[in-house]
């Protein structure tokens, strides 16, 4: 067995979702889930296929972002392993709906964040291990970060 540490290319500042599931199905049914939530959510959803052709199957709504997901799930190549992006939503806004499709039996991160997923590699193929998502932890907040953490909830419109 091989580890490998393989970064999510993205742009800084969008969010993406990376999950594993179980059936081609997937692609279909998690793209209805997004656009149940708003048919104007801007998305790309790549796929990889763990059996048979082993094909990256994808889709979505915006074709720049189609095209980043399908290149990052190519580069990931773990089976059943699907990545979304989002051009114009949160994770927080599609996420218990991705998490409710019959077929997504994991997610790994839902973030803008800069992330490195760990890849297990076999003889018989690639697994995601896990994800660092983000930076170390530098402390504990202060009475000054709580307040600034409400206050930014509520001016993104998240709390009232």
């Amino acid at each position: 067995m091989e580890l490998q540490v393989l970064p999510i290319e993205k742009p800084e500042d969008l969010n993406f979702i990376l999950g594993h599931s179980h059936f081609i199905k997937t692609v279909e049914d998690v793209h209805e889930a997004v656009v149940n939530i708003n048919p104007a959510i801007k998305f790309g959803l790549a796929f990889c296929e763990a059996s048979q052709d082993a094909l990256v199957r994808y889709s979505g709504t915006d074709n720049e972002l189609i095209e980043l997901a399908k290149k990052n799930a190519l580069n990931l190549g773990a089976g059943h392993s699907f990545i979304l992006f989002l051009g114009n939503a949160f994770p927080v806004n599609v996420l218990n709906a991705i998490k409710n499709v019959p077929e997504v039996t994991r997610i790994f991160c839902a973030t803008a964040n800069p992330v490195e997923v760990i890849l297990a590699e076999t003889e018989q193929g690639r697994a995601i291990l896990g994800v660092v998502d983000g930076v170390r932890t530098k402390g504990i907040e202060t009475e000054d970060d709580i307040v600034k953490r409400k206050e930014l909830l509520r001016a993104i419109g998240y709390k009232f």
